[in-house]
């Protein structure tokens, strides 16, 4: 099921600065290959849905990796069953 989701990743316990873990999942964002656009409080991607969460799954491995014992994330998506559209079409369509 393909999907266009906004993801927030909020490494927790960390201090009140958290650049260098989120330069850490926007590495591993990147690296997907799912088309993603970073704004200021967190990512939207859009792909297939297991593809989606596997990235989810991937980034908080990593901060687990660096020492965060406690990772919160949310994740809002949206998906269509009468037409294909991606994060363009729909800003798009506000045009």
């Amino acid at each position: 099921m393909f999907i266009v989701a906004d993801l927030c990743v909020v490494p927790m316990g960390v201090g009140p600065s958290v650049s260098r873990y989120i330069r850490e999942v926007r590495e591993i964002i990147e690296g997907s290959g799912l088309s993603h656009h970073m704004h200021a409080n967190g990512t939207n991607i859009e792909g297939e849905m297991a593809a989606v969460s596997a990235v989810v799954e991937a980034c908080c491995e990593k901060l687990q990796q660096m020492g965060v014992e406690r990772v919160f994330c949310t994740m809002h998506f949206s998906t269509r069953s009468d037409k294909p559209q991606t994060m363009a079409d729909k800003l798009a369509s506000l045009a």
